[in-house]
């Protein structure tokens, strides 16, 4: 077994947490050996030896079905780290040195949720690249993409619209009704709404739900910042449709308890300028990649 030098400290390899992590979000060892390229017998081993490097058990076998023990749970987020670390250090030493510039063009609410670490991670990878960052409206990155101002757009859209089809879906969640805990503001008639200004695609399939509904409202806070938004709901003025993921107390999320439908999913899409250079393509790569590690934690949030 090998040690850490100087710490007794067993070294895991990184194969146990490819694997660990691939049970982890399949469910299954039989389609993660399909994964992983092994017999389901070997990825038992894998998971057995993990599980002997660590003193505890880090699944709980429920018929053909498998979940995170707690302490599989508290070892997902290390993994994760770790093997990030592990691809950020290879990438750097090992892929060839892009440098460039790339125009990106995101809405103004993912910039404060995910734009930061995505950014900060890139830099470490890629430090011959420098990124021009643009927050706006949807529509509006869209037409600047086509008058080739930027060369990489993340946008927000609801499934099966328009936009949604513009380019390649990298993240969906669910959007929900949020208004303050304990709060009163559902329950007035007609609903009062916090939303975005006109064209955001969050704000299109929440009046849609409540048209379908037959629930009458009215808009009476608007803001381009969720921010702005947020504020008329601590305030127990209105309610907004949020992502789940986002959702932080003193706000809670409401749902048919309340009186109110369901609003759906909505996407986030990345599109890319034609023929847009190495340093385009290593960046869109990179968020595809950092969209892929916060879908489990987007998902378990939810749970």
């Amino acid at each position: 077994m090998e040690k850490i030098p100087g710490s007794g400290v067993p070294l895991i390899d990184m194969d146990l947490y490819r694997t660990f992590l691939t049970i982890a979000e399949t469910s299954s060892f039989s389609k993660t050996a399909e994964i992983v390229g092994r017999t389901p017998s070997a990825v038992s081993m894998q998971i057995k030896k993990l599980e002997t490097l660590l003193g505890v058990n880090v699944f709980n076998r429920e018929g053909r079905s498998v979940r995170p023990t707690p302490e599989g749970e508290a070892l997902l987020g290390y993994a994760r780290r770790i093997l990030t670390l592990n691809d950020e250090a290879v990438t750097l030493f090992r892929s060839p040195e892009v440098e460039g510039e790339v125009r990106f063009g995101a809405p103004s609410d993912f910039g404060t949720r995910f734009l930061p670490n995505f950014l900060a991670r890139f830099a470490r990878s890629h430090p011959g690249v420098n990124v021009d960052v643009s927050l706006d409206g949807s529509p509006q990155l869209v037409e600047k993409l086509k008058a080739r101002e930027l060369d990489l757009i993340l946008i927000t859209a609801r499934p099966n619209s328009e936009l949604a089809r513009r380019g390649e879906i990298v993240f969906t969640e669910p959007l929900v009704w949020v208004g303050l805990g304990g709060g009163i503001a559902y329950e007035r008639d007609p609903l009062p709404l916090a939303v975005s200004t006109s064209g955001c695609p969050w704000r299109r399939a929440a009046r849609l739900a409540l048209d379908k509904a037959g629930k009458p409202y009215r808009i009476s806070y608007t803001s381009f910042h969720s921010a702005g938004q947020e504020a008329a709901l601590v305030a127990d003025l209105a309610i907004a449709p949020f992502p789940a993921s986002v959702i932080e107390p003193p706000l809670q999320i409401l749902d048919d308890r309340h009186g109110l439908p369901e609003i759906g999913n909505y996407h986030i899409i990345m599109e890319q300028r034609p023929q847009a250079g190495r340093a385009t393509q290593a960046f869109a790569s990179h968020v595809i990649e950092c969209f892929r590690e916060i879908a489990p934690t987007a998902a378990a949030a939810l749970a």
